[in-house]
């Protein structure tokens, strides 16, 4: 390939700020930057020294570098970031997490409002506390919320239609506001209660309570006090393993560690002075090598993906180079200013290194289970004595309940594990019920001519969940896609069926070998296998579920949602229709003697 002509191109390359694509001899996006100076950014990657391998690895690709000039580098800024989200370009940090993150919902507008989660966008009416970072962090926020202060979370078309209380009622979980048996103007105190506790004010929350119970003590209002005394108990639990007194408003804090070219990013939820949890990523280094690099690149694709509230302060633990214009993009995202701040005390300093060493941790455990995955690949390249360590593997397997709803399975490791992304499942249709042969070749045919028009990645090795048949079966697929590369092994469970005792048939020369039960790379194939396994399965179950949901006066010709409504009103099932003779079924408005027929002939087809 020729070598790009940095030279030229730097003489005419403007210093004012922007962002520069990076593109391959095939016209691939390599990367996305952006610069204070593009003349100065752009050249470091062609100078003389100083280059990590990495960074050698992308300039040796360059066929051709294009600009896009702006007025600010909160622009160029913003720009770089919907370039990456657009197009994910391999040697940028990508952020796979678009989700909507889940809140606490109370409604308004009710006598007796409900606390929920949500999920999504925020048009009902009504107050709405979080965002949490899963929703089993809302989940259990909820659970101790019914325990404490027992505001109903009942579905409104459950609370309306009851005539007695429920179990909630009856194990102290709720006051049976759905009967009546608690007044508007108490259920409204707790509410007010649970309202000063998701807000953050459980000081102010507390000294109510504690007035509270000192007031029906007073008026002899034992049991009333005994309420007040232990939801003050629970809430001061509470509050002590929060261990965050002091702390005040919304915050993020965001912390990275990277080792052996991998990065975690931990990041911990503050919101209203509670601590509502945290969630670990892990994004793919391609030109990143330290903390505040990582998180230069994380921060924008995290805050600027318009899914998530940007808080008013952001914790880091390493101070990004280009901190002042993330501050000015996020502050302009968010109506208001942003701090983006690495210097804390106390509290927040505790906080961080927490989570500073919490991402240490995850991202060593994370390595290790990287390190296992990879020492078994090494092991199953010397079973299979292969030239080279394979990048890619894939595994088939076939399901099905007595040959209904066949589905086939397609799972695909690399040598960090499962890439779960590119799993695929088939359909089965038009083979004979259990031809698991024929299944297999109708997969494998759907599956590798989209491969070989380039639609992905061939693998290097193909498992087969079975013996020397399905292996042939296999063989010829590729043979006649002309796919010469594949190394195909079946693995065939045995005679025993125990794990352990499996049976390697290698496709090419038929030959068996059986390995030891403590082979790693076995235990390789093992996983390979039985998540292939897992996954047929699950297709299989959801598309026979679907299937026997369906009425069968579906799929009929002729017969719509109309003509379906008239049949069950006049014969009460979709049993009784199939039991219609075809005399009666012409008595039904709407249905000639053709077409009831054909009803009656699909139907009693369907049980043949």
């Amino acid at each position: 390939m020729e070598r790009f002509d940095h030279s030229s191109f730097l003489k005419r390359l403007t210093t004012r700020p922007g962002i520069y694509q990076m593109y391959d001899a095939e016209g691939t996006l390599l990367y996305v930057g952006k610069a204070k100076n593009l003349r100065n950014r752009v050249g470091s990657y062609f100078r003389a020294s100083g280059l990590t391998a990495k960074t050698m690895a992308l300039v040796n690709r360059i066929y051709d570098i294009q600009v896009t000039v702006t007025s600010t580098e909160v622009d160029a800024l913003l720009l770089e970031h919907n370039l990456i989200k657009s197009h994910k370009p391999p040697y940028n940090i990508l952020l796979r997490d678009d989700k909507s993150y889940p809140y606490i919902f109370l409604s308004a507008n009710d006598k007796y409002p409900r606390l929920s989660l949500h999920r999504g966008p925020k048009r009902r009416k009504g107050k709405y506390f979080g965002p949490y970072p899963s929703a089993a962090a809302v989940r259990e926020s909820l659970h101790f919320l019914q325990k404490v202060f027992k505001v109903r979370q009942c579905e409104d078309s459950y609370f309306r239609n009851r005539s007695r209380p429920c179990l909630q009622y009856q194990i102290g979980r709720c006051t049976a506001p759905c009967v009546e048996l608690v007044s508007v103007e108490d259920y409204a105190e707790q509410v007010e209660n649970t309202s000063l506790f998701l807000n953050g004010k459980s000081q102010e929350l507390m000294v109510h309570l504690a007035d509270d119970m000192e007031r029906a003590a007073a008026a002899l209002e034992y049991e009333k006090a005994a309420v007040y005394r232990d939801q003050l108990g629970q809430l001061q639990h509470v509050q002590a393993s929060q261990g965050i007194e002091g702390s005040k408003g919304d915050l993020d804090i965001v912390a990275a560690a990277v080792d052996r070219g991998r990065a975690c990013v931990q990041v911990l939820f503050v919101r209203s002075a509670r601590v509502l949890g945290s969630k670990s990523y892990y994004p793919p280094l391609k030109l990143e090598e330290s903390d505040s690099e990582v998180l230069s690149a994380f921060l924008p694709q995290y805050y600027l993906a318009g899914s998530r509230p940007i808080p008013a302060d952001i914790i880091v633990n390493a101070e990004p180079a280009d901190v002042d214009i993330l501050s000015a993009a996020f502050s302009v995202e968010a109506g208001r200013q942003v701090r983006i701040r690495h210097r804390v005390r106390d509290t927040r300093a505790r906080w961080l290194q927490l989570a500073k060493q919490t991402a240490e941790t995850n991202l060593a455990a994370h390595l290790a289970g990287r390190q296992s995955t990879l020492a078994r690949v090494q092991a199953l390249q010397d079973v299979l004595k292969l030239p080279e360590l394979p990048e890619r593997m894939e595994c088939f397997d076939i399901s099905h309940s007595s040959g209904e709803a066949t589905v086939a399975s397609c799972v695909v490791f690399d040598q960090n594990g499962p890439r779960k992304s590119d799993y695929r499942k088939f359909n089965i249709e038009g083979v004979a019920a259990g031809d698991d042969y024929a299944a297999m070749q109708q997969a494998l045919e759907r599956r590798y001519k989209r491969l070989k028009s380039g639609e992905g990645a061939l693998p290097d090795i193909l498992f087969i969940d079975g013996g020397k048949g399905q292996v042939s079966q296999a063989t010829e697929v590729l043979e006649e896609l002309q796919l010469n590369d594949v190394v195909v092994v079946g693995v065939s469970k045995g005679a025993t069926r125990k794990a352990g005792f499996e049976t390697l048939v290698m496709g090419a020369s038929g030959r068996e070998q059986q390995l030891p039960g403590d082979s790693a790379a076995l235990h390789l194939i093992q996983y390979i296998r039985d998540e292939a396994h897992r996954f047929a399965i699950t297709g299989h179950r959801a598309r026979r579920d679907k299937a026997r949901k369906q009425s069968l006066l579906e799929g009929i010709p002729g017969v719509g949602a109309k003509r379906r409504r008239e049949l069950l009103r006049h014969f009460g099932s979709a049993q009784g229709v199939k039991n219609a003779s075809v005399d009666e079924l012409k008595k039904i408005a709407g249905i000639n003697a053709t077409l009831a027929q054909q009803i009656y002939d699909h139907l009693h087809a369907i049980a043949d």
